[in-house]
């Protein structure tokens, strides 16, 4: 499907233009930013409580924000085909509210949810709703809304255009879950405020990450890596939550890996290795919990995540005949054969299969989180500030540190943003690292022009040495197809900062900001040398990559998706920087500000189709088994329990806070629910199996964990059908009972 009708062109026009339209429909959007600090902390003696006196008032929720999980594209792959079709486990918005115990006013929220990048109109919904229900609280300054930058959650969210191609426009369904699920995550977070305590350490988690643009790293400055043992990030930052007694409420960490484990042919929907690592950790503290029903929140959210991957290891050429299959992809330009759709990143379960990755990724973070929790903690101590402003980015002049002029410019995707990564390649004959003017195919020099318009000197000028491929800052119809303003923010409580920022920044891009506010923060007098600064993100709007001016020049994925041109990372520098002063305890007033992004909910267009009807078939029922379980002998651990069901379109009721299936145990001689559709070892999917009849089938499979009781269980459907004429209606199947020995 085309968000055109190519009966509107004559033939020899749409001919041309279908491969253009094939290209943004491709898209490859690849993202988000956040990073640890480099100071060190002294480790205390092994202690599940913490001794510090109680400073702030804390509070942590939870809230379910899965949206659609059928006949909606997914969000971070960009991929036109990647439409959802079942889910694996649902998607969350966790909310952490810190406030100054003596002026309650004070305070902040951040939101560490489940989705691929925050987003401009789905943070003004949150914001309105919040600012509503609690007038002064939280506002449009002190809410953070942040993402772990998984690509396996349902899109359709964004309001920009160039994020809503593949999912055919603006699905509100996607973006209204979100904000209900993060109001509700906010509120729940609000509900258990209470004086608590504070503290801060970081441990290196080696095995957690891999850099998948080697070749734009060592562009930087020799000197400047040699400050480095790795070329990622490999620092677990946690700040930790207790309550007046030292008791342990839950966390906030931050590590940089791309939300990458799940590959790009999943159609499930999940929260990948991010997501993971939090059900891993909130089970194991609170194991009868149902998920979303805890009380102890883990938040593992993203930093600096530019240029990581969590394919450990490495990227390989997956081209069955070749020559060069099996080989280790090119250095400089990731492809095989010249091409780069053969060259995938392997994730360490990649023999098994890419969720054994995505839990293996995840173990590896709560294994860093498990190590900082069992130690005594650096306190946290001193006021809790905020602050936030817009900054208008295209054609934006200061200057260097070095006197010098510069520029950032409206937004502009290169060449290689088609090329795709070694996590999600690209397609045609884009490939990563050409930073050629002449590409290696004019046609797309000739037919680019039909997508956004045609770039002017000064844009090119601006960009260079970038070759530019969609002018998406001069592309406003039939609204804005990618932002020209950016949110910029930051949180504090006591010594440690939260740079909050709009885009993917790479590992060095985030070393130096960190760095430079760091030195910033010291110099002003407002923190001390025990000064702590983290890079949160990609949060509340998308502004793609942040690439290192070196790495710029490379031109690979990052490098052409930095969408401000070469100085988008000196521009954040200088403009956070600017800006520390109001962390400052004695600050007043508010920074100066460019006009907010413009809203662009209400003109956004959507070609995904309603559900008309549901049926179940004839002579039967919703709910009725189609395919039974095994009776006729017990089960064991590892094996899978299957059903099938008559079923209707999960998009009729997306079940928010509930469930579509449940593993029951019989119990002294009660069903009582042990698992549900947020546990990894389920899976629910739903098949279309007649258009014109209405009808589908959802199959729902359980794998035995090893440690399972022995006994009698079921398997249950959750259902709601929508008949032709009337309302929809909630139903519910079960398998037969059966066994596990």
């Amino acid at each position: 499907m085309y968000l055109v009708d190519p009966s509107c062109f004559a033939p020899n026009l749409w001919g041309m233009m279908r491969p253009a339209l094939q290209l943004v429909q491709r898209g490859l959007l690849c993202l988000s930013a956040f990073l640890a600090s480099t100071s060190v902390f002294t480790d205390g003696a092994s202690s599940g409580i913490q001794a510090a006196s109680a400073q702030y008032l804390l509070g942590l929720g939870i809230g379910d924000i899965t949206g659609p999980v059928v006949e909606t594209n997914m969000m971070g792959y960009a991929s036109l085909a990647q439409v959802d079709t079942g889910l694996h486990m649902r998607q969350r918005s966790r909310a952490f509210i810190v406030a100054d115990q003596a002026n309650p006013s004070n305070r902040f929220v951040f939101i560490n949810a489940d989705i691929a990048m925050g987003d401009s109109g789905v943070r003004r919904s949150i914001v309105a709703a919040l600012s509503s229900q609690f007038p002064g609280l939280y506002t449009n300054d002190n809410i953070a809304l942040s993402s772990t930058h998984q690509h396996s959650g349902v899109g359709g969210y964004l309001e920009d255009l160039l994020p809503q191609i593949t999912a055919l426009g603006y699905v509100k369904q996607s973006a209204d879950a979100i904000v209900a699920g993060t109001v509700l995550a906010v509120q729940r977070a609000h509900a258990s405020l209470a004086a608590g305590k504070l503290s801060l350490g970081n441990t290196s988690v080696v095995d957690g990450n891999r850099n998948r643009s080697p070749s734009a790293y060592l562009a930087n400055p020799a000197d400047e890596r040699a400050q480095y043992e790795f070329d990622q990030d490999k620092d677990l930052t946690l700040l930790r939550f207790d309550d007046a007694s030292g008791k342990a409420r839950g966390f906030l960490s931050f590590y940089a890996v791309h939300g990458t484990s799940i590959y790009e042919n999943n159609t499930l929907v999940s929260s990948d290795n991010k997501g993971m690592a939090a059900h891993i950790y909130e089970a194991m503290i609170e194991p009868d919990a149902m998920p979303g029903n805890n009380t102890f929140v883990a938040g593992f959210a993203q930093s600096n995540v530019g240029d990581t991957s969590p394919n450990t290891l490495g990227a390989f050429c997956e081209s069955p005949g070749q020559p060069w299959d099996g080989q280790a992809c090119e250095f400089e330009h990731s492809t095989c054969g010249n091409a780069t759709e053969d060259c995938h990143g392997r994730g360490p379960g990649f023999r098994i299969s890419d969720f054994e990755s995505n839990k293996l990724i995840a173990q590896e973070q709560v294994n860093g989180a498990q190590t900082l929790m069992s130690q005594t903690l650096t306190p946290i101590s001193g006021p809790v500030k905020w602050v936030h402003t817009y900054m208008n980015m295209s054609f934006r002049e200061f200057q260097l540190p070095n006197g010098t002029t510069v520029q950032t410019c409206p937004p502009a995707m290169g060449f290689s943003f088609a090329g795709g990564t070694t996590d999600g390649p690209g397609a045609f004959d884009f490939i990563q690292g050409d930073n050629s003017s002449t590409p290696q195919n004019p046609f797309w020099e000739i037919v680019k022009g039909a997508i956004t318009p045609f770039p002017t000197q000064q844009q090119i000028d601006c960009q260079a040495p970038k070759p530019i491929l969609l002018n998406t800052g001069f592309a406003h119809f039939p609204y804005e197809w990618s932002p020209n303003t950016v949110d910029i923010q930051m949180l504090r409580v006591g010594q440690l900062v939260m740079a909050v920022m709009p885009g993917e920044l790479t590992t060095m891009s985030g070393r130096r900001m960190r760095d430079a506010l760091r030195a910033k923060l010291i110099s002003e007098g407002i923190v001390g040398d025990d000064a702590y600064v983290v890079i949160a993100g990609p949060a509340n709007t998308y502004a793609h990559y942040v690439a290192t001016p070196e790495e710029y020049n490379v031109q690979r994925y990052e490098g052409a998706s930095t969408i401000f041109g070469k100085w988008t990372l000196d521009s954040y520098i200088d403009k956070y920087s600017s800006l520390v002063s109001f962390l400052s305890p004695t600050a007043t007033g508010v920074p100066a500000s460019d006009p907010a992004p413009p809203e662009q909910t209400s003109k956004a267009i959507s070609l995904q189709t309603s559900v008309v009807f549901d049926a179940a078939g004839i002579g039967r029922n919703f709910g009725d088994v189609l395919t039974d379980v095994r009776t006729s002998s017990a089960y064991a651990a590892g094996q899978a329990v299957i059903a099938t069901f008559v079923g209707a379109n999960p998009r009729n009721n997306l079940r928010l806070e509930q469930t579509f299936l449940s593993v029951d145990q019989l119990v002294s001689g009660q069903w009582k629910v042990v698992r549900s559709d947020s546990h990894p070892s389920t899976t629910y999917q739903w098949t279309r199996t007649s258009t014109i009849l209405g009808t589908s089938s959802v199959n729902i499979t359980w794998v035995i964990e090893d440690g399972t009781p022995a006994g009698t269980y079921r398997l249950t459907y959750f259902g709601d059908s929508k008949p032709l004429i009337g309302n929809i209606s909630p139903f519910v199947g079960h398998s037969s009972n059966f066994t596990i020995a």
